[in-house]
Order: structure tokens, then C-alpha cells, then sequence
């Protein structure tokens, strides 16, 4: 990969002190990591259903970055995570070494590209600024799209973790910056296009509808409930599981995402 996995600590990782020690401090218990904003609503309606079918408490840890979560998972802080892909969870793996395990799936949150300036993807101009997320397979993602798009051509179109220098063909001299994922929203207004995951579109006011371009419901990017290896048979673990993929956290899915989240256990 060329871009390095490398990040500070968030701030909310931190503040909690989840650098050491071991999440099992009780049975009937457990500590889930989740990003801050609508997902972590979402969860929260699973810890309900959690408490009141298993009689189970649900501790949640929000984040902001993608590299804590995994790294406070590996580390004992956490019982599990619920916010990456397979893909991304595998990169993690291969450059870090964790041992993780899949306990459950959770939603497909489609990836589309927004424009503060143009409406319709005919309209993006030559020489136009499109900011991708920078971590590993979002990025590919991305760059995947717009080869599909017909707007570059990648040297393999497969490539999961493609970045910018794997474009053998941009005709419409596009400039790439490469941006972490939660900042998107944020520099909207800066670039002509940038590519947003579902997860932060709903806090910026965005949906799916405003994309340019995105996935369909068919794409393999389905999020997961991450665990240490070895923990996916718990039985907390897998009431949590079953909590999660309930109606009640469907509904809930469909309120805030207006169809940007596609349960994928169904």
C-alpha cells in the first residue's frame, strides 16, 4: 500500500483511557466501539434490545478515525467494534497483524460523490479537484467508481486498494487529494467533488440522492461486527448479533440514513 495506516489516537480514545487493560471486566457486559454520529445511534437501539431481551449491557465507545477502533479492539479496551468492512478489516490485518474474527454482518453503506458545485456528473469540468478518502479500500472504492464512471481508467480495475498513481488514464485531468474520511463533509466546499461514505453524509445534510454517482445496493462492502479472534462464539457476542440485525435496528437504519443503509444479515 502506498499510504501509510499510521494515525494519532483520537481525542475520545484518549480521554477514556482505551490504550491498555482487558474489556472483560464482567459477565453479561461488554464494551462496543462504534463511529460517533448516526451509527452510534443505531447502536444504541441495539444495546436496548440487547438489555431488554438478553439482559445484556452495552457499553458504547465512540470514535472519530478509523484506526482507533481496531487498535483499542486488539488491545483488550474494547469487546467489539461495528464500522468497517471486510476489505478495510483485512488491510488492518495484513499491515498490522491483529487477530480478528467476523461475528456479524451489519448495513451496506453505499459510497457516492457529492458536489457543493455541480449537479449532475456531465457537469464536472476538466481539471477538476475530486477529494477520495485516504485509507485503504475506501479509496479503491472510490477510484473503482470512476473507472466503472468511464471518467479514468485504472490499471486493474479490481484493485481494491488503488490510489491515484495506479490511473493509467485520465482524460479529463482530474486532480486527486487525498482526504481522511470523517473531513469530507467538511471540505465539500473546497473541491468539486468529493467521494463521502454514508456514515458522514447524514450529519452534513447530505443523502444518497444528492450523489453524483454511487454504489448500488449490490455492492460487497458490507460493515461488520469485528471481534478478537476466538471471541465470535461468546455468548454475549452473539447477543449482541442478534441485537443488532433486528427490525427494530432497521427501522431505526432507514430513518436516518433514508435508504443509504442496506441491512446486510437480511
Amino acid at each position: 500500500m502506498s499510504i501509510s495506516l499510521t494515525r494519532t489516537l483520537s481525542a475520545a480514545a484518549l480521554s477514556l483511557g482505551l490504550v491498555s487493560g482487558s474489556a472483560h471486566a464482567a459477565d453479561d457486559a461488554i464494551k462496543v466501539g462504534t463511529m460517533a454520529g448516526p451509527e452510534t445511534d443505531v447502536m444504541q437501539v441495539a444495546k436496548q434490545v440487547a438489555k431488554d431481551k438478553y439482559g445484556l449491557d452495552v457499553e458504547i465507545i465512540e470514535f472519530t478515525d478509523y484506526v482507533t477502533p481496531n487498535a483499542a479492539l486488539a488491545d483488550g479496551s474494547l469487546d467489539a467494534n461495528a464500522y468497517q468492512h471486510e476489505p478495510y478489516m483485512r488491510s488492518m490485518v495484513n499491515d498490522r497483524g491483529y487477530d480478528f474474527a467476523v461475528a456479524g454482518k451489519t448495513f451496506v453503506y453505499p459510497i457516492g460523490a457529492y458536489s457543493a458545485r455541480y449537479d449532475s456528473i456531465d457537469a464536472l469540468p476538466d481539471g477538476a479537484t475530486i477529494a477520495v478518502p485516504n485509507d485503504p479500500t475506501n479509496e479503491g472504492r472510490s477510484l473503482i467508481l470512476l473507472d466503472k464512471q468511464g471518467l479514468i481508467t485504472l490499471d486493474d480495475d479490481g484493485n481494491l486498494e488503488a490510489t491515484p498513481i495506479d490511473i493509467t488514464e485520465n482524460p479529463h485531468d482530474y486532480s486527486f487529494k487525498e482526504i481522511e474520511a470523517a473531513q469530507m463533509p467538511r471540505i465539500l466546499q473546497d473541491v468539486d467533488m468529493a467521494f463521502i461514505n454514508s456514515t458522514f453524509t447524514q450529519p452534513a445534510g447530505l443523502t444518497l440522492d444528492d450523489a453524483l454517482i454511487k454504489e448500488g445496493p449490490d455492492s460487497p462492502y458490507v460493515n461488520l461486527i469485528v471481534v478478537r479472534g476466538g471471541d465470535q462464539d461468546r455468548k454475549e457476542i452473539q447477543e449482541l448479533v442478534k441485537a443488532y440485525q433486528s427490525d427494530a435496528v432497521a427501522d431505526k437504519a432507514q430513518e436516518l440514513f433514508k435508504g443509504g443503509a442496506v441491512p446486510g444479515w437480511k
